[in-house]
């Protein structure tokens, strides 16, 4: 198969962007990408989204974006699965290039949260759950991951302050981050200081939802320009799977089972193992779905993921570095721009320099966003080409 690689990155500063519409975002962050592809033209717009026909009142983005970033004419549209909307567009490039039926595919991920206040918010993030059976009943993707947690800690005796190693680290590492939301370290103390969400989930356990648009210019090893000027990142990976909707028809809850099919079909497609892997974006949502993500992938067994954040070894120099650019939680929740942003920050990561967040002689990176806790869930396999 060809050789897939990401020619140019682009991305806007994440946060609560009042003043800037959905349309600008993505058009900031397409030309910095084409930019630094050298120029390369796009034959196709692949965006994901999530919820901008709830917050912005806007569907049909893939005409709307491609006319306003002067690219009319061009094969483009949206893809949507809820927060894994970003990593299923990003595939759909993958693909479209990986086939030979496009040289360069260009892949945007958007979301325009502050278009919305309050509980209209909640109420559109609510869709993306089974909406006869869970949004119906009032449940949110907040209280639904609160009672996901609450069972994993009655289950494994996981202590009250036990997931704290995933927000500390995640704010750690966003501290380097020019585009993250949050850019500050905390202690031990202000996590367990910190006020309830939705119990036993604080506000450090839920990452903030948040504006913000990246994008990649996807091509053919052999048709990048001559004078690029990165080294070259390979999608050698990319797999994608999904699970019921409805939390309660899963025969294990605390199981994210498509994490484990997507990432070990995208491994498989690499040609490499586990061990292989010198870092982790997972999708940290909330800090449960990061501990669910670790043990389903295989880095921790059942019922284990959330001592390696205890034991600090999701750290940029422990056992696997994990958030290295701040995850969701420092970064913020871009909707369906998440998988889309890791892509970019890994992106960066493999191209070196990442400032004090570089991983030392980092090869394969794996990537992997979720829709909901797991109904979807798209893994990609990023390496440096030597």
């Amino acid at each position: 198969m060809t050789d897939v690689v990401i020619a140019g990155i682009g991305q806007t500063k994440v946060g609560e962007l009042w003043d800037i519409s959905l349309r600008d975002l993505a058009f900031d962050a397409i030309q910095d990408a084409v930019k630094d592809s050298g120029g390369l033209k796009p034959q196709a717009l692949f965006i994901g989204n999530m919820l901008a026909p709830n917050l912005s009142n806007q569907a049909h983005l893939g005409a709307l974006i491609a006319d306003y970033a002067g690219l009319a004419g061009i094969e483009a549209m949206t893809l949507e699965a809820a927060g894994a909307s970003g990593g299923a567009a990003l595939r759909q490039g993958y693909l479209a290039i990986a086939s030979g039926m496009l040289d360069v595919a260009l892949v945007v991920g958007v979301e325009k949260f502050t278009d919305k206040i309050g509980p209209d918010v909640d109420t559109a993030l609510a869709t993306t759950s089974d909406s006869d059976f869970e949004a119906v009943q009032g449940m949110t993707p907040t209280a639904q991951a609160a009672l996901l947690m609450r069972r994993y800690m009655h289950e494994y005796q996981v202590p009250r302050d036990g997931f704290a190693g995933f927000a500390l680290t995640a704010h750690a590492n966003g501290v380097s981050n020019p585009y993250a939301m949050f850019r500050k370290a905390i202690k031990l103390e202000t996590y367990t200081k910190a006020e309830m969400v939705n119990e036993p989930l604080n506000l450090f356990d839920v990452a903030p939802n948040a504006d913000g648009a990246a994008a990649l210019v996807l091509t053919r090893r052999e048709l990048i320009p001559t004078n690029f000027a990165h080294s070259l990142v390979k999608i050698s990976g990319s797999a994608s799977a999904s699970d019921t909707l409805a939390l309660h028809d899963r025969k294990d809850v605390l199981y994210f089972e498509t994490a484990q099919l997507s990432a070990g079909r995208a491994m498989k497609q690499a040609g490499i193992t586990l061990n292989q892997i010198n870092f982790f974006e997972y999708h940290d949502m909330f800090s449960i779905y990061a501990a669910l993500q670790l043990e389903a992938v295989g880095l921790a067994i059942k019922g284990q993921g959330w001592k390696l954040a205890a034991d600090n070894e999701i750290a940029l120099k422990g056992k696997i570095p994990c958030a290295t650019m701040g995850g969701l939680k420092a970064r913020g929740f871009a909707g369906g721009a998440t998988g889309v942003y890791q892509a970019v920050e890994a992106a960066a990561q493999l191209r070196g320099p990442a400032g004090t967040n570089q991983i030392a002689g980092a090869k394969y990176g794996l990537i992997q966003s979720l829709g909901g806790p797991a109904s979807t869930a798209v893994s990609h396999i990023l390496q440096k080409l030597d």
